[in-house]
């Protein structure tokens, strides 16, 4: 459950008070995030989603990422906005935590997406990617090859402990990823963590895009390669070719990718597979029994980096490097 900070209802009448939409219908927590205190509300003007920023989130950032939502929205994207205060602002402040109001997105996250799904995610990945471009906001990402090793170094005594050799493993793969990561490669604004819990689907229309938190100035086919990891395995961890291909089909057709990002793909997606694995590692072995945050099996991101491992051309992902 995401609720880290519990609210009352003359705090939230409150802070509603400094908005146009209405007398408070009702309101609950939800379960949706692992960063955040999330709440949903209904109010006389319609529902809306409330989130409480918790400490890992830097408050400086709040206006890149809540910036960046309206400015993707302003462009085409399906995208929750950030509710204007009657001061302008969108930020504001609510159980000593920065707070803001978000209108409700409608949709549903798949849990076993199909081709299709991966199509069209690949389609609305590369319409963010384009509608970035004219974005003035920068946000170097937090965690970028360059912040993996001092999170694995936080881990890496504890490795052995979730598998056997996987210290030593990691050891080698990371120092492989540092020394090949590729450079010069066209970037961007990415999401950085578009994984099916963040996208929604309603009928026939484009997805919808939320959770900007990870958002980030970066490698825009490093953003193809977290897709690739999030949509593309089987809950038995066999790859998917089709929807592989879907996805990047559906990418090309509104952004093409040039020869080096097809190249470097099968090494981003290593490096991305490589770092959800550090994160939730990281979240195994330091979170207590019973705590709120959900822990995640790092093993499974394992398992996806040592497939990529084994890629030796695009094509095995459904892409013609020609």
């Amino acid at each position: 459950m995401a609720v880290y900070t519990d609210i009352s209802e003359v705090e939230l009448g409150d802070f509603l008070e400094q908005y146009s939409i209405g007398g408070l219908l009702s309101y609950k927590g939800i379960a949706e995030g692992v960063e955040n205190s999330n709440f949903m509300l209904h109010a006389d003007s319609g529902p809306y989603f409330l989130t409480l920023y918790e400490k890992r989130v830097d408050p400086d950032d709040l206006p890149f990422f809540l910036g960046l939502m309206d400015h993707l929205a302003e462009n085409g994207i399906n995208c929750p906005l950030p509710v204007h205060r009657r001061d302008g602002q969108i930020i504001g402040r609510l159980a000593d935590r920065p707070a803001a109001l978000i209108t409700f997105l409608e949709g549903v996250s798949v849990r076993r997406p199909t081709a299709a799904h991966c199509k069209s995610v690949g389609e609305a990945l590369a319409r963010l990617h384009l509608a970035g471009r004219a974005f003035p906001g920068k946000r170097p990402n937090a965690l970028s090859i360059s912040d993996w090793r001092p999170l694995w170094e936080k881990s890496r005594i504890g490795a052995d402990q979730v598998e056997q050799g996987l210290q030593d493993e990691i050891d080698t793969e990371l120092s492989e990823l540092e020394s090949q990561w590729p450079e010069n490669l066209p970037t961007g604004i990415i999401h950085a963590d578009l994984f099916p819990d963040n996208v929604l689907f309603l009928g026939d229309g484009p997805p919808g895009l939320i959770d900007f938190y990870f958002a980030c100035n970066d490698v825009l086919a490093y953003d193809i390669s977290v897709c690739l990891n999030a949509w593309c395995f089987e809950k038995d961890h066999a790859f998917n070719l089709t929807k592989s291909t879907a996805m990047l089909a559906g990418y090309q057709n509104v952004r093409a990718l040039d020869a080096a990002e097809i190249g470097a793909l099968p090494l981003l997606a290593r490096g991305s597979a490589l770092r959800f694995m550090l994160t939730r590692l990281y979240d195994w072995l330091n979170t207590p029994d019973g705590s709120l945050v959900v822990k995640k099996d790092p093993l499974e991101f394992v398992r996806r980096m040592r497939f990529h491992r084994q890629i030796t051309s695009s094509r095995e992902y459904g892409l013609d490097p020609a």
